[in-house]
């Protein structure tokens, strides 16, 4: 992930962003040094051997962890909004 240029990253994530605060997969193309955003997909292939190149294992934990990390906090809103009448 280190070899990613900034600007990539930094378009990824603004576009997905745009969208909402979920898994997201975006399509770019870099042409002459300018990012373009082809498409922001909201339901993401995440394919063996493709997605998980760079990062290995340590994607499918990225991930496990933020639905671990959602339901938690889901959990915690219905508590707190819960009232005994």
């Amino acid at each position: 992930m280190e070899d990613v240029p900034a600007i990539i990253l930094q378009t990824a994530q603004k576009a997905a962003s745009l969208i909402g605060d979920g898994l997201y997969g975006v399509d770019l193309k870099l042409i002459n040094g300018q990012v373009y955003v082809v498409e922001v997909n909201d339901n993401p292939n995440i394919d063996f051997g493709v997605e998980d190149l760079v990062l290995k294992d340590s994607l499918y934990d990225i991930l496990i962890d933020s639905m671990i990390h959602r339901i938690e906090i889901a959990k915690n809103v219905r508590k707190i909004n819960f009232t005994i009448s």
